[in-house]
């Protein structure tokens, strides 16, 4: 497993009977987590201390309990970003801090280049990975099929000083705007995508990871340059081994590109314990 490491303003204090105690910046929340199946015999004196905490409803989604007054948003930084954080109803908070490691890889492998290189992003969702490859001197598109979230996208990139970079934003269908592309002779160095398990487009269309990831992976390569960097795909469905999507990167690019693939767990260290809590996987086909 690749635990996220590198970071200040988030920490991952304990995991303990289905939740997390986590920080971001001075902020403590409790958040369930399906994963935490676990029960520590000691527990960090911290849980007394968070400053929210999400109660599931047996209906489906939640809400929060504000045990202090919380400001509606707040930043956290990491590397060179600057992430706005705000709970969600979904208990989400905006920022999925187990991308970390993923971010730093991709401005490695962009910055190693030595060519300019344009990254397609999917599921961009608030932009970490699309502000680590600008900050990297990449060209971005980013896409996602909400509008709120690619607004906070654009607010995360004027926090960090990106604004000016060369991103596009669209918001759209994935799959829908990836066949335009195709049509428009658009081409890519990269694609990053982070799709949901389960989710609805703008105009209804109903994604299930499992039905659709290796048609999009196919419908990608087409939108592929020449001269391809890298493919990144996540995923936070545990039950889609990591193995799964490496085979699919495998049997889709590497007969055209050749290059190598690989799949790990990603995670999150628990200060606590030492443990690291899994977070979902990340499949990679790069070339060599």
């Amino acid at each position: 497993m690749r635990p996220a490491n590198g970071w200040h303003d988030y920490e991952l204090i304990d995991a303990t009977c289905g939740n997390r105690l986590e920080r971001w910046g001075n902020t403590l929340l409790v958040r369930p987590d399906p994963q935490v199946v676990w029960k520590n015999p000691q527990t960090s004196p911290l849980w007394a201390k968070a400053d929210a905490v999400y109660h599931r409803s047996e209906r489906g989604g939640g809400q929060w309990e504000y045990r202090r007054r919380l400001p509606e948003k707040w930043n956290i930084g990491f590397d060179d970003l600057t992430l706005v954080v705000s709970p969600t109803g979904f208990k989400h908070t905006g920022v999925f801090p187990e991308q970390a490691g993923n971010w730093a890889w991709y401005k490695e492998k962009i910055q190693a280049a030595g060519r300019p290189i344009r990254v397609l992003n999917l599921f961009g969702y608030t932009g970490g990975a699309t502000l680590a490859c600008a900050a990297a001197g990449a060209s971005v598109c980013h896409v996602d099929a909400s509008k709120g979230i690619v607004a906070w996208a654009r607010e995360n990139a004027q926090a960090s000083n990106l604004a000016q970079k060369p991103i596009r934003w669209i918001v759209d269908d994935c799959a829908k705007f990836v066949s335009r592309e195709i049509r428009r002779g658009s081409k890519y160095d990269a694609i990053i995508m982070d799709p949901p398990s389960y989710g609805r487009g703008p105009g209804g269309e109903v994604w299930k990871l499992e039905d659709n990831i290796y048609d999009l992976i196919d419908l990608c390569a087409g939108v592929l340059s020449e001269q391809p960097l890298f493919v990144a795909v996540n995923s936070y469905t545990t039950g889609l081994s990591p193995a799964v999507m490496e085979y699919i990167l495998k049997t889709t690019l590497c007969g055209k590109y050749g290059g190598s693939t690989s799949c790990d767990e990603i995670g999150l260290p628990v200060s606590s314990t030492g443990g690291v809590v899994p977070c979902g996987a990340t499949a990679i086909w790069q070339q060599d």
